[in-house]
């Protein structure tokens, strides 16, 4: 399977001016860079019946619902109301939900609160989670052990070698954006170094992130694969068995079926 998977974009917020105004011309163009599907992600109620209803429209383009750990506005999530929302075949995860410190739009004792609510809502499901962990290792990690989390992904993921390897041993996933591109992101390049391949995903957290050379510029799906290279040029092997092998790594924790 030598094509890439942006495992988590938001393609409700991308400026389709260079696409002509067209979603389905823009997944087109990121064809081009062998991004054949993508993952479009909630971050607040009202939008996670956006994203679901535009993976309702393509074939290649999946959802997840939930309520990002630093919004503060908007409806407040509920285990029922997120069973609610994720019961539809096209939404293959929960989130994102998480802990994020750096940025306390929200308390932590919050946080914490929705953390909980959504961990509940994916284990009833039995979908994993996409978290969002930002300056708040020890809390994350502990709630993850206390709720016998093992089926998720810190995704664009940006904290300690320690870390992931304590997310690899409880059964997560480690996805990258094009933040590993960046010219201050030497500690990180370390850290995709140590992680085995599979269990590392690919994204491009669209329109965010944009990685190098087009930094201020905006970001689309299609940019997964400079981080795919660049992940490459890491390990020292081809571009084809980063595809190939983040691609089987997306399926499998997602429960697709493989194509």
């Amino acid at each position: 399977m030598t094509y890439l998977i942006d495992s988590h974009c938001h393609l409700d917020r991308l400026d389709l001016n260079a696409f002509g105004g067209s979603l389905t011309t823009l997944l087109k163009e990121a064809e081009k860079f062998d991004v054949k599907r993508v993952l479009c992600v909630g971050v607040d109620l009202e939008n996670s019946k956006t994203v679901k209803e535009i993976a309702q429209q393509f074939t290649n383009v999946y959802a997840s619902v939930g309520l990002h750990p630093s919004e503060d506005k908007g409806e407040e999530a509920t285990v029922e109301r997120l069973i609610d929302l994720g019961t539809d075949p096209k939404v293959v995860a929960i989130g994102e939900t998480g802990l994020d410190y750096h940025y306390e739009y929200t308390s932590q004792e919050l946080q914490q609160e929705r953390f909980v609510i959504h961990i509940k809502a994916a284990q009833a499901l039995k979908k994993p989670l996409i978290i969002h962990t930002r300056k708040a290792e020890d809390d994350t990690l502990t709630l993850l052990k206390k709720h016998q989390v093992h089926a998720g992904v810190f995704h664009c993921f940006t904290e300690s070698y320690e870390m992931a390897s304590a997310g690899l041993d409880l059964g997560l996933y480690i996805s990258f954006s094009g933040i590993i591109t960046f010219k201050n992101a030497e500690a990180l390049r370390m850290v995709v170094k140590k992680i085995p391949l599979e269990r590392i995903l690919v994204e491009t957290d669209a329109p965010y992130l944009t990685p190098v050379p087009y930094r201020g510029k905006a970001n689309f799906p299609g940019y997964t694969r400079l981080v795919a290279e660049c992940i490459a040029g890491l390990k020292g092997i081809k571009y084809e068995e980063v595809a190939e092998i983040t691609t089987h790594n997306f399926i499998n924790l997602f429960k697709l079926e493989g194509t």
